[in-house]
């Protein structure tokens, strides 16, 4: 162990004994925010956060970030602490509310004058939780993870459910015993009613030609797949010259990766063709201006299919993910909104009848999987929570 590890170590340690002293609750309503541990301001947090800040100008509103996002929360006007601070313990373990939409470390204690809000992050396609079967993650082992979800999961007061089906999920694979309100996600009310004004000036913000077709791939994660514990490396499973050579005189390609993965998409050469906007705080913009969305086993299809658009799925390694990683808890093959391509070529050749035909409107699939998954989708689910906060308060 270098000096630079060790210091991280005793630092921790440090940070851990503070959380058991005990501090009294901020007099002024505090509600803390958290998205991906710290890695990004955005998802259905950043939506209750625009929610209680225009309800609630009152409250004072803290993000927790690294150490690298507070130039971005400087900028945007936000009140934040830098995670893994010592003003950030004592910052969270005074407030009312936590909004989360991660797991937390066990460390971290939480105090029992605090309301947990778990707004989590996706529709579960891939298993989770104690319905993982045999865990390959680092740092840990099957039963130890199992412990962990089940022992943090109960710490939680109120989880957002998107549907019926992510309910009875979550009560499963989480062991989770406390609320569930089943309400849709807050990241999602943008997308209830969109309009084409909306998308343009979407568009001119993120800097995308008006007129071309707009890809988005939107791969997860692979368990496998990591350099340490928390960080996990992708690479492209195509060609991006290929790639542009057959689609680039009429479309961009958007590159969203999943946050877990830690090296960033070389898209040098390629910039008037790809962007890498999986640092992109809203990915619900990214929806929104989107035309068509590939993905693999990414929970992304669930709220994308809100938008009613065309999907593509790309399990370049489908065999290995479903038997050895993850397994999944619908049928891949039958029950997912669009089709399939297991190789490059395939894939191709479907993004290319997509782009032609992009009307799914008669779809029955697509309907049957709209009515199951996207029924809530009332554009209201931050208003609702907010509701939920002030009951709590």
């Amino acid at each position: 162990m270098n000096l630079i590890e060790l210091l991280k170590k005793i630092k921790r340690k440090i940070l851990a004994q503070m959380f058991n002293l005990n501090y009294r609750p901020y007099t002024h309503t505090t509600v803390i925010f958290e998205s991906f541990g710290g890695r990004q301001i955005s998802d259905s947090p950043l939506a209750i956060y625009k929610e209680l800040k225009k309800t609630h100008p009152e409250y004072r509103l803290i993000w927790v970030v690294n150490k690298g996002l507070a130039t971005q929360a400087e900028k945007n006007g936000y009140d934040y602490v830098i995670r893994g601070s010592f003003k950030w313990v004592r910052t969270i373990e005074k407030a009312q509310v936590w909004v989360e939409n991660a797991r937390l470390p066990q460390w971290v204690r939480k105090p029992d004058h605090i309301k947990l809000i778990q707004t989590w992050h996706g529709t579960p396609l891939k298993k989770l939780g104690l319905d993982i079967k045999n865990v390959v993650m680092p740092g840990t082992n099957t039963e130890r993870y199992h412990q962990n979800f089940v022992r943090e999961a109960n710490r939680w007061d109120v989880l957002i459910s998107p549907n019926t089906y992510s309910t009875n999920i979550f009560r499963q694979a989480f062991g989770y015993q406390n609320k569930i309100v089943e309400i849709g996600y807050p990241r999602n009310d943008k997308l209830a009613n969109p309009t084409k004004e909306e998308i343009k000036l979407l568009k001119q913000k993120l800097g995308i030609p008006l007129d071309k077709k707009v890809i988005m791939y939107a791969p997860t994660y692979r368990d496998n797949q990591f350099f340490q514990k928390g960080k996990y490396s992708f690479e492209l499973p195509f060609s991006l010259k290929e790639f542009q050579e057959r689609f680039g005189s009429n479309a961009v390609l958007l590159l969203r990766m999943h946050y877990l993965i830690a090296n960033s998409m070389d898209i040098s050469g390629f910039e008037d063709f790809a962007y890498d906007v999986s640092s992109y705080a809203d990915i619900s913009e990214l929806y929104l201006v989107s035309d068509l969305l590939i993905t693999d086993y990414s929970s992304v299809f669930f709220d994308y299919a809100y938008l009613k658009r065309p999907i593509l799925f790309y399990p370049y390694d489908y065999e290995i993910y479903k038997d050895e990683l993850r397994g999944f808890y619908l049928d891949y093959q039958k029950d997912l909104p669009g089709k399939i391509a297991y190789n490059s070529v395939d894939l191709y050749d479907e993004i290319e009848n997509e782009l032609k035909e992009n009307d799914i409107s008669n779809n029955q699939q697509f309907e049957m999987f709209y009515k199951r998954f996207c029924g809530l989708n009332a554009g209201n689910a931050s208003k609702r929570i907010v509701e939920e906060i002030e009951r709590n308060l």
